[in-house]
């Protein structure tokens, strides 16, 4: 359990104080679930919760066989005995021991404040409670972490006592002694001074508890393992009560690729992504798309002259790799984007050769053009490249609008609508119509009918999700409507975007460019989109 001078032990506690986020509740099923992909991921120590706290956690224990694990420990915590009586008496004592686990994890007061006032024993009293049951665990042979709570508050108010705190836990056995900032209101030059006190002092070793309310958790992560601690303490996506504890997505990066030093087995730090969306998906949280390292924006340029900074030199804007921690380069594509990102685009969709740059500076001339009238086409890559396509001589879409009527229809207790489709598929008319539980399925319906006898591979595309935004609410029902359209064929996914006055043009819009897009890349490598019709 203790690390060496260049290596970190991960010890997580998304599972005890994870849960205390507003909203979080972990079933049984999810806690085994994150269990086993910790465990793959590398993490040393598990804290899978407090099992005299609540019948779940003592669940989970029972259920759980610490040898199935290939790599991590499962931890039980707790706290030290009550006051006035032995540990060997104190029942929540006795069900850490009865979660059969090799470690546990006690926490004890640090501050004279929460001694005096919160548990109202003495000061000697409160060592003493330390001390007997990090002594009764180690006399049961569990190595113990003992969790300094409220550390750097107490070491403000009576540094001496703080210590001493440290000192009871260390002369019983502790062999890791963690500084927890609990309330998250310690700076990092504070935190860095004291752990390099305290690591002077103790041969135990150091790690380090925070919490982010001062917005610095990984900070404070970071500049404690600077100062020597080697045991660091957080969760995943930084879940945790109140702002959170520090986020393990983001202090493992700056373990390893800031401070050079091992926390996760080689090659392991590329699955954080993955892993940071298992656990929001398990808490029914949305993944933070602008979380450092792991999140889908983390390593996305929009504006233009740092895109044509990075298609010279791709560090000039990012400040790691983004392989390194599984993330890739994305490229945003926007009114505020230059001749450069549209020619990054056409370099991942296969464009090439000397007239590439005259083409996506007509594409972003009818892009910018299109945004200043509502569309917004950063989450419509699909739209970006049909743009780009359209602006390549030669092209020829596969199919054309004549024209669209749509009609509401009334009666039999719902809904109903017709739409009538006019297309121009090379040299052929088709005129089709087709009804619906409303306008927008009518009118899928009529283009999918007009489609699918030349591009059976209509049959296979799907809408996905519709989304509607009226983007001047103050103009009424005259009010231009943004429409966002997302597509699968199975395999892959694709979006679009329309925008007008009229909701049924902006996704006439938003609907053909995804089908058109979806015939284009039918019989095509991801890879390659657009290709079938260049």
């Amino acid at each position: 359990m203790s690390a060496g001078a260049d290596r970190v032990t991960v010890y997580d506690t998304t599972l005890r104080d994870g849960a205390q986020r507003e909203g979080i509740s972990w079933s049984l099923e999810d806690k085994h679930r994150i269990v086993r992909r910790l465990d793959a991921l590398g993490v040393d120590l598990i804290e899978a919760g407090w099992p005299g706290s609540n019948p779940k956690d003592a669940a989970l224990f029972a259920g759980s066989d610490p040898r199935a694990l290939g790599h991590a420990q499962l931890v039980a915590f707790g706290a030290t005995r009550r006051a006035g009586i032995t540990a060997e008496d104190d029942p929540q004592v006795q069900a850490l021991l009865a979660a059969r686990t090799t470690v546990c994890t006690i926490f004890g007061k640090s501050s004279i404040l929460h001694v005096r006032e919160v548990l109202r024993v003495s000061l000697d009293d409160n060592l003493a409670m330390i001390g007997d049951t990090v002594g009764a665990l180690r006399a049961a042979d569990r190595r113990v972490v003992y969790d300094a709570e409220h550390f750097f508050d107490g070491h403000a108010l009576d540094p001496a006592y703080a210590l001493a705190t440290l000192e009871a836990a260390a002369a019983a056995g502790a062999d890791t002694l963690v500084l927890c900032d609990t309330n998250g209101g310690a700076l990092p030059w504070q935190v860095a001074e004291i752990v390099r006190a305290v690591r002077a002092r103790f041969t135990a070793t150091i790690g380090i508890h925070a919490h982010d309310d001062a917005g610095c958790g990984v900070a404070n992560s970071l500049a404690a393992v600077h100062a020597g601690a080697r045991h660091v303490q957080g969760t995943i996506n930084g879940y945790g009560e109140r702002c959170g504890n520090a986020n393990l997505c983001a202090v493992l990066p700056g373990i390893a690729l800031k401070l050079g030093l091992a926390a996760l087995p080689e090659g392991r730090l590329r699955e954080l992504p993955e892993v940071a969306r298992l656990v929001a998906e398990l808490a029914n949280l949305a993944p933070d798309d602008h979380m450092p390292y792991v999140g889908r924006s983390a390593f996305a340029h929009k504006g233009g002259v740092h895109v044509a900074a990075i298609r010279r030199a791709p560090n000039s804007y990012q400040h790691v790799d983004p392989a390194a921690v599984g993330n890739t380069c994305r490229v945003v594509i926007s009114e505020l984007s230059g001749r450069a990102n549209l020619m990054l685009r056409a370099d991942e969709l296969g464009l090439d050769g000397p007239g590439v740059g005259a083409i996506a500076g007509d594409a972003l001339a009818a892009l910018k053009q299109r945004e200043a009238h509502g569309a917004a086409f950063e989450a419509a890559d699909a739209s970006v490249a049909l743009l780009l396509r359209r602006h390549t001589p030669g092209y020829a879409p596969p199919f054309e609008l004549v024209e669209y009527r749509v009609l509401s229809l009334g009666g039999a207790g719902r809904p109903a609508a017709e739409a009538t489709v006019k297309l121009r598929i090379r040299d052929r008319v088709i005129h089709t119509a087709a009804e619906g539980d409303g306008p927008v399925h009518a009118l899928d319906a009529a283009l999918r009918k007009a489609l699918v006898a030349t591009f059976p591979g209509v049959a296979h595309i799907a809408l996905a999700d519709y989304k509607v935004r009226i983007l001047d609410g103050s103009a009424g029902t005259r009010a231009v409507t943004r429409v966002l359209i997302d597509f699968t064929d199975g395999d892959h996914g694709w979006s679009t975007v329309g925008a007008s006055a009229s909701i049924l043009e902006a996704t006439w819009t938003a609907l053909a460019d995804g089908i058109e897009f979806g015939i284009a890349t039918a019989a095509q490598p991801a890879a390659r989109l657009l290709e079938a019709h260049a």
